[in-house]
């Protein structure tokens, strides 16, 4: 299963967990037996899963500041303890098995709040963190444009600058994975999903309902509702998760037997 996230702040909304619910979410998947998986794991298939347990992928789009803030305490600069990165690193520190792993969608052009975290004295320092720390990072274009809209020269600009920016920081990390902004690809003939080179891992495909929102080409599917599955225009929205999770449990315990 794969969990896409946006906003971690508040109020709660649809696009938007609070901190306290993020947390919560950890709780549950972690008393569901899952435990974390990077997505370049899954892409290579090395899914190494401990007995009984069910391997989750977490994403998070669009680099809002309430998904990594640093903050000054005593002249001391540490990670927000109510920003995702701070709860994630809080609650491996008291459950290590839940495993180390998320990838973060940037955007390094985009205006504010948007862009790298909002925090531009520190857009190197975050960047090199998450690489440092086990977390992924990955292509969500230079500003989220719609690659629908656009020719071939500003499409190929928006991923490649991207890449390049990102880059700039960490420029050793290799970037892997694409989440299309709004989930369109481009037009027929401009750089499409079907024009793949030689010994690309990622299996490029369109979704079959259209529309939607972000997802990485491939692989980052959306995690859906009993109303999504009948309606293929709704989004399960997070305060839906531990139903979900305790469906999704049956289902692969189901599977296991």
């Amino acid at each position: 299963m794969i969990l896409e996230y946006h906003k971690v702040d508040y109020p709660e909304d649809r696009w938007t967990r609070t901190p306290e619910n993020f947390r919560r979410d950890l709780e549950e998947l972690y008393a569901r037996g899952y435990r974390l998986h990077s997505l370049n794991a899954l892409l290579d298939g090395r899914i190494m899963a401990p007995a009984g347990t069910t391997p989750i992928v977490l994403t998070f789009d669009d680099s809002s500041p309430g998904q990594f803030r640093y903050v000054e305490t005593n002249g001391v600069l540490e990670i927000d303890p109510k920003c995702a990165v701070g709860i994630l690193e809080a609650f491996l520190r008291e459950k290590p098995d839940f495993g180390r792993a998320a990838t973060f969608y940037v955007l390094p052009g985009a205006s504010k709040p948007n862009r790298l975290f909002n925090q531009p004295e520190h857009e190197g320092r975050k960047l090199q963190y998450l690489v440092s720390h086990g977390y992924e990072i990955g292509n969500h274009t230079l500003w989220h444009a719609n690659l629908g809209k656009y020719d071939e020269t500003v499409v190929r600009l928006q991923i490649a600058e991207a890449q390049q920016w990102i880059q700039r920081h960490v420029p050793d990390y290799k970037i892997r994975t694409l989440a299309l902004p709004h989930g369109v690809y481009p037009a027929r003939g401009r750089l499409g999903p079907t024009r793949q080179r030689q010994g690309d891992r990622v299996r490029a495909r369109r979704d079959p309902h259209g529309g939607g929102r972000d997802r990485a080409v491939a692989v980052r599917a959306r995690l859906r509702s009993p109303a999504a599955a009948a309606d293929p225009g709704h989004r399960a929205r997070p305060r839906h998760l531990a139903r979900v999770v305790r469906q999704a449990s049956a289902r692969a315990l189901h599977q296991r037997r």
